[in-house]
């Protein structure tokens, strides 16, 4: 695949700025999953389903807009104090408080009391001209006019309803023009508000994630950003891996013209792992494909380093940010306990960037043109159960359903310069290398 194309015109992200545009989504990335997974962010969505509800709003509107003379309490008080306000029936509860009617009431239940209409016992007695003189007062004109009336039957209604303490309460409340201050509700509506202007929650309801809905499937399994200037030698171990540990490790092949040199071509400067190819003669173990282990003197020292026992696995996203100088072999790749599957991230072959998957059936894989492997460029490896994708920086550049592996998979970086090359010196430079483990 040719990048100069997308290079060109921009279809290919810059380094630099692809870093920094998925720093800046890992972040927000983060934080969405912080507050997505806060107290508040789940008393914000409780309180706008309740304060959203249309029973929730209208009562709202009602406790904040229906006026008090709109109210049941208060046409209940009107109307009692409309009663009471009368002259005539204020004069009558007096009247009803009064001894003299209470011992009329008490004579007319006398057989006396048929003598109040004859004038000549009434000329005669004391009593029956006091009483007969109450019967034609005002005061029991007043009694005979409200006693057991319609006006005195709701006044006594209106009087138990009114002195009741809930009454009293219910009438407070709509007299209240600030009645809905004093409301559970209202706590709810501001506590609703509050939170509404929470910048976290803020920033949560204006992000879309569909912006790192990728991303999300994805958990960070493995890191190295080689901090510092030392070697990160608890995760890596130097020379190829066997699970028979009475094998050589640190070998070379024969048919190779550089010396593999457990690890002391490996250092750690300015942040960077650099893995050193060099000119100097040494003699070391090679692997003859006939003879086996041999002595073979070599013209070139460089490196195997690998996290064969310390990290392996089955799918995900693998990435590094890495350049390579020299026209000589540079890879980064993934290995298993036998010699396939050998899955390159990246790998080039002093002259060309190549991705692919080789196995015993098949070496799948395609040729990268049109970049500069002198200049950091982020190689990344989608695995899943289904296929294999390549990408170098934002730009998908090979994919294969064909022989997908299905084991635990350990990180592998080398160079090497094979029998067809003329030999010289080479820098593969790592950055960063980031695992990331399919959710599940």
């Amino acid at each position: 695949m040719n990048l100069f194309w997308k290079k060109l015109f921009g279809g290919l992200t810059n380094t630099s700025k692809l870093e920094k545009k998925e720093a800046l989504l890992d972040k927000t990335m983060q934080r969405y999953e912080v507050v997505e997974q806060s107290l508040e962010l789940a008393e914000y969505n409780d309180l706008k389903k309740l304060v959203k509800s249309p029973g929730f709003q209208e009562k709202k509107k009602t406790l904040q807009n229906r006026k008090y003379k709109d109210t049941e309490e208060f046409r209940n008080l009107n109307k009692y104090n409309k009663i009471i306000g009368k002259k005539s029936f204020r004069f009558y509860l007096e009247v009803l408080q009064s001894g003299e009617l209470a011992n009329f009431l008490e004579f007319q239940k006398t057989d006396q009391y048929s003598l109040i209409s004859d004038r000549k016992a009434v000329k005669e007695s004391d009593l029956l001209q006091q009483m007969r003189k109450y019967e034609h007062s005002e005061a029991y004109k007043i009694y005979m006019r409200y006693h057991n009336s319609f006006i005195e039957k709701e006044y006594q209604e209106l009087k138990e309803l009114v002195s009741a303490p809930d009454f009293e309460q219910r009438n407070a409340f709509w007299a209240n023009p600030k009645r809905w201050e004093t409301t559970e509700e209202y706590k709810m509506d501001t506590r609703y508000q509050q939170l509404k202007k929470n910048p976290d929650i803020i920033f949560y309801n204006k992000t879309n994630p569909a912006r790192f809905e990728q991303f999300r499937h994805f958990k960070k399994s493995f890191e190295e950003i080689f901090a510092g200037n030392s070697l990160p030698v608890a995760r890596w171990n130097f020379g190829f891996y066997y699970k028979n540990p009475k094998l050589i490790r640190n070998h070379s092949f024969t048919n190779e013209k550089q010396a593999n040199n457990a690890g002391n071509n490996v250092s750690v400067t300015n942040n960077h792992l650099i893995i050193a190819t060099r000119k100097e003669h040494v003699s070391a173990a090679a692997w003859d494909i006939k003879k086996g282990f041999v002595e073979q003197a070599f013209e070139y020292t460089s490196d195997v380093m690998q996290t064969a026992e310390t990290f392996r696995q089955t799918y995900g996203l693998f990435r590094a940010k890495l350049r390579c100088k020299g026209k000589l072999h540079h890879a980064f790749w993934l290995g298993g306990d036998e010699k396939l599957p050998l899955v390159n991230i990246f790998h080039f072959d002093g002259k060309h960037i190549t991705v692919g998957n080789a196995t015993a059936r098949l070496f799948d894989q395609t040729v990268i043109t049109g970049i500069n492997p002198g200049k950091f460029y982020i190689y990344s490896l989608l695995w899943t159960p289904k296929e294999l994708v390549w990408y170098i920086n934002n730009v998908e550049v090979f994919r294969t359903a064909a022989n997908v592996p299905n084991e635990q998979l350990y990180l592998v970086l080398n160079s090497f310069i094979s029998e067809k090359q003329k030999g010289t010196a080479g820098v593969l430079e790592v950055d960063w290398i980031k695992v990331y483990s399919l959710k599940q």
